[in-house]
C-alpha cells in the first residue's frame, strides 16, 4: 500500500514537472480566416483540459463555428473558429488578453470578465442547490418561501428537463446583505424548501443542499445534478419536445481497428452546445482523443473518438444506449422552444417572488431561468411556455404581464426558436468528418 501511494505521488509530481516545462500556449489569430477568429490551444495533456478550454469560451458567450480536437498521446491541441454573437471576429483586446491569461495558466481561476457563471464561493452569499419534480408554479413557490424567510436571491440558474427541476441559487440575508450563517435558520430553509420541492405526490426524493467548498461552475453543476437524478431516462414528452427530439440524432459506433468508440451527433445548433456535450462526456468519465465540430446554417455536426478513462472503448449495448441517452439529455436541457422574456429593473427584496407569481397567475410555465444582480439592477431571463408545455404564448398574456410588472421595468420579448429543416436520413448526413484521419477503418454497429 505504501509503495503504491508513493509511486502515485511520484507520477503526479512528474506530471506537474512536465507541465511546468511545457506551459500551455494560446495563439489567437484574426487573419487566417475571413469570417472567424481562430484560437489554437496547445498543452501537455491532462484529463478534463478540453472541458476547461470550452468552458472559458462558453462563459464569454462566444459562438464556436468549427473545432478540431486532438489529444492522442501526451500532447493536447485544439483549434476553434469562433465569432461573437453579432457575427464579428473578436476585436476587443480585453477579451483576447483574458482568453490567453486564463488558458495559459496551469491551474486557473481568473476573475470573470463578464460576470461568468463560474463563481468562487463567497462570504457574501449562501449557495443553495435544489432538485425536485418539476411542475407549473414551482419557481414561484420556492421564491416565496425564500422571501418569507428573509432571503434575497442575488443570482440563480434554474433548469427543467424530463419532469425534473434543478437550481443553483445564491441568497443573502435581506437585512445584513451577507451570507446566511445561522445553522437553525438554514435548517428551517432546508425543511421548507424540501416540502415545496417534494409536492404532494413526489415519488422521487427532493433535495436541498449547501454547496461544498471549492470552485463551482453553475451550469456544469446543473448538468451533474440532472445526471445524478437520471433525467436522461425516458418520460412522456409534450408534442413540442417530441418534435425537438426528431431533430437530434446521436449515434455510438465502434472503430475496431483503432480501438475507439465513435460518437456522432447531428442536431440543431445553439449557444453552448459544445460545452454541454463535452461536460457530459467528461463527467461520464470519457476522454475525447479526436474530434471535429462543424456548423452550417442552424445545424451542428459533431464527431468524437472516445475511450473511457481506463483506456477501454464502450464495451456493451447497455453502455452504448446509456451514452446516447445522456448526450441527448445534455442537448435537450438547454434547448428551448419557449418564449424568452428578459427583464431589467431595479433590484429589491422579493422581486423574483413577485415576478414569478405574476407568471403563474397568467398561466405561464417557466422552463428555464437565469437570474443575476449587478450594481443594484436585476437582469433576469425567463424561458416560458403555456401550462401544457407547448407554444405559442398568447400575446394578450404578455400584455397583461407588462401591465402588472409596471412601466418602471423593461420587459423584452424574444421568440427563442431557430427554425431549421429537419435532418436528412442518417446515411446521407452522418458522414464521418474524421474520415481522412482514419481512412480504411471499419465500423461496427
Amino acid at each position: 500500500m505504501l509503495i503504491s501511494v508513493s509511486t502515485h505521488m511520484e507520477e503526479d509530481e512528474y506530471a506537474k514537472l512536465i507541465r511546468r516545462m511545457n506551459p500551455p500556449r494560446v495563439t489567437i489569430d484574426n487573419n487566417s480566416s475571413p469570417d472567424a477568429t481562430v484560437i489554437q490551444v496547445e498543452s501537455v495533456n491532462k484529463h478534463g483540459i478540453l472541458l476547461e478550454v470550452v468552458q472559458v469560451l462558453a462563459d464569454l458567450d462566444l459562438v464556436i463555428k468549427k473545432a478540431y480536437i486532438s489529444s492522442d498521446g501526451g500532447w493536447f491541441m485544439d483549434v476553434f473558429n469562433v465569432i461573437c454573437h453579432d457575427g464579428s471576429k473578436i476585436r476587443d483586446e480585453r477579451v483576447v488578453s483574458y482568453i490567453k491569461k486564463v488558458l495559459e495558466r496551469d491551474a486557473f481561476y481568473v476573475p470573470s470578465l463578464n460576470g461568468s457563471v463560474g463563481l468562487k464561493p463567497s462570504d457574501d452569499y449562501t449557495v443553495i442547490e435544489l432538485v425536485g419534480t418539476d411542475r407549473p408554479g414551482l419557481l414561484s413557490e420556492v421564491s416565496a418561501v425564500l422571501t418569507n424567510l428573509g432571503c434575497n436571491v442575488v443570482n440563480a440558474e434554474i433548469w427543467t428537463h424530463n419532469a425534473r427541476a434543478a437550481a443553483v441559487v445564491h441568497v443573502t440575508d435581506d437585512t445584513t446583505k451577507c451570507a446566511v450563517e445561522d445553522p437553525k435558520r438554514l435548517s428551517t430553509i432546508k425543511k421548507l424548501l424540501c416540502n415545496v420541492l417534494k409536492g404532494n405526490n413526489d415519488l422521487k426524493t427532493a433535495k436541498m443542499t449547501l454547496s461544498t467548498p471549492g470552485f463551482m461552475h453553475r451550469q456544469r453543476r446543473l448538468h451533474q445534478i440532472m445526471f445524478a437524478e437520471r433525467d436522461y431516462e425516458k418520460v412522456e414528452k409534450t408534442e413540442q419536445e417530441k418534435e425537438n427530439k426528431l431533430r437530434t440524432r446521436v449515434m455510438v459506433l465502434d472503430c475496431v481497428e483503432k480501438d475507439y468508440t465513435v460518437v456522432t451527433i447531428h442536431c440543431r445548433d445553439r449557444p453552448k452546445l459544445l460545452f454541454d456535450i463535452i461536460c457530459t462526456l467528461t463527467d461520464m468519465q470519457y476522454v475525447v482523443f479526436h474530434g471535429v465540430v462543424q456548423t452550417e446554417k442552424m445545424e451542428a455536426f459533431q464527431e468524437y473518438y472516445i475511450r473511457h478513462v481506463d483506456g477501454s472503448p464502450v464495451s456493451s449495448e447497455a453502455e452504448r444506449e446509456r451514452v446516447m441517452q445522456c448526450l441527448e439529455a445534455a442537448i435537450e436541457r438547454r434547448t428551448s422552444e419557449a418564449l424568452e422574456l428578459e427583464l431589467c429593473t431595479a433590484d429589491r427584496v422579493g422581486l423574483l417572488s413577485d415576478i414569478t407569481r405574476i407568471f403563474r397567475e397568467n398561466s405561464l410555465c417557466i422552463k428555464r431561468a437565469e437570474i443575476s444582480t449587478e450594481d443594484g439592477t436585476a437582469k433576469d431571463k425567463f424561458y416560458v411556455t403555456d401550462m401544457t408545455g407547448n407554444n405559442p404564448v398568447d400575446p394578450k398574456t404578455i400584455d397583461s404581464i407588462r401591465t402588472q410588472i409596471g412601466q418602471q421595468a423593461a420587459l423584452h420579448v424574444r421568440w427563442n426558436s431557430s427554425q431549421s429543416s429537419d435532418p436528412q436520413p442518417e446515411e446521407t448526413t452522418i458522414g464521418f468528418l474524421f474520415g481522412n484521419l482514419f481512412k480504411g477503418k471499419t465500423f461496427q454497429t
